[in-house]
């Protein structure tokens, strides 16, 4: 609760380098994201969504730990995210321990998805930033 009442990095860059916008179709959360960019590595991320607590604080966190990130590190914590949520394990490979936070979401499998929104818009847009 406290990293969606934080809000980390809600709001709009001016003249970002690169944004897309991710629909979670099963309950309708959006988000998108916008950042600017140098030599691959994020310099500057800004967020804005209507969603749920789960994709409000996954992006929370993800805002607060963005700068200097590049596609293979946001693909590495995705995926690592992942494992955490459908196993419970892999809590040791996590770069962020508040990412532990998101644990009891694995006996919720319609919500793995709300937590890795900001994850895989992330990586989209990094992918066509290429």
């Amino acid at each position: 609760m406290r990293l969606a009442a934080n809000a980390t990095g809600a709001g709009s860059l001016e003249n970002p380098d690169a944004q897309g916008t991710l629909d979670n179709p099963t309950c309708g959360d959006r988000i998108t994201i916008q950042v600017k960019l140098e030599d691959g590595h994020i310099t500057d991320l800004a967020h804005d969504n209507r969603a749920c607590m789960l994709c409000q604080a996954a992006a929370s966190l993800l805002a607060e730990n963005a700068i200097g990130l590049n596609l293979a590190d946001v693909d590495g914590i995705r995926s690592s995210v992942k494992q955490l949520l459908e196993t419970g394990d892999g809590a040791a490979s996590l770069p962020w321990e508040e990412l532990t936070y998101f644990t009891p979401v694995k006996d919720h499998k319609s919500r793995h998805i709300c937590v890795l929104l900001p994850f895989n818009a992330l990586s989209d847009i990094l992918k066509g930033a290429e």
